[in-house]
């Protein structure tokens, strides 16, 4: 199996990418990226990883839509808070950016692709608002992304899902220092506690986001369109048991 990544420096995307290369079953990564990653990455040693540093997402290398549908499937997980940036800025990062992906890969030949449709998984997040009435940034401009993955028409051959992650830290410390300010690493050490003890549902260990976004990447659950945090937990957990037992 073929994957394109995105956003793999993020606290999501690069624990995304570490479990896509231990996954036997995907033979080939391709990463995309705004710069080359950095060193600090703690990353298994692999060959099957090609980085793609891309200046602009909105404006691709003319030969890079036909070799990005050359894919089975791609973790969106590319993204930057909605703290600080214009309403502009930030559907230009969440919406522009996804929207333009899905479309070049339409026009590079998904949409007359025999076989498996294109997996698309988008890593959104709780409290998204596909309806586009919320007066909360983040809420309306994913929601509206949603949106515009849920209304891809058969004829595309992408079947696109939507994660909605609640709350989740990077557990390596590499991770934390170079992902994570100060003042989050010491919100990260309060929220955390709490979450798991008095909000179950709305937290969610950053190995088992991982874990679900590769395999719904690799078309486990392909039924179902959206998974809020509670539902991610729930077929964790169930995957699990059901391993155990065999």
């Amino acid at each position: 199996m073929k994957l394109v990544l995105t956003g793999v420096t993020g606290a999501a995307g690069i624990q995304i990418f570490r479990q896509a290369v231990l996954d036997a079953a995907i033979t080939k990564i391709t990463v995309l990226s705004r710069r080359a990653l950095p060193s600090w990455m703690d990353i298994p040693e692999n060959d099957k990883t090609e980085v793609i540093v891309l200046k602009d997402f909105l404006d691709y290398p003319s030969d890079l839509p036909a070799r990005l549908a050359g894919h089975d499937a791609c973790i969106w997980a590319l993204g930057k808070s909605s703290v600080g940036l214009s309403d502009e800025e930030y559907t230009r990062i969440t919406y522009d950016y996804t929207t333009h992906f899905v479309d070049s890969l339409q026009e590079a030949g998904t949409k007359d692709k025999t076989g498996e449709p294109f997996r698309f998984v988008f890593v959104s997040g709780e409290g998204a608002d596909p309806s586009g009435k919320s007066n909360v940034k983040f809420a309306r401009i994913k929601g509206m992304t949603e949106k515009a993955l849920f209304d891809l028409p058969p004829s595309s051959n992408i079947n696109a899902s939507v994660m909605r992650p609640g709350y989740f830290f990077p557990f390596k410390a590499s991770d934390r220092e170079n992902i994570r300010s100060r003042t989050a690493r010491s919100m990260d050490c309060l929220m955390t506690p709490i979450m798991k003890t008095i909000l179950p549902s709305m937290y969610i260990p950053i190995e088992d986001l991982g874990l679900f976004a590769v395999e719904a990447a690799k078309g486990r659950w392909s039924d179902e369109k959206l998974f809020p945090n509670s539902r991610m937990r729930e077929l964790i957990k169930a995957s699990r048991t059901l391993e155990n037992q065999q």
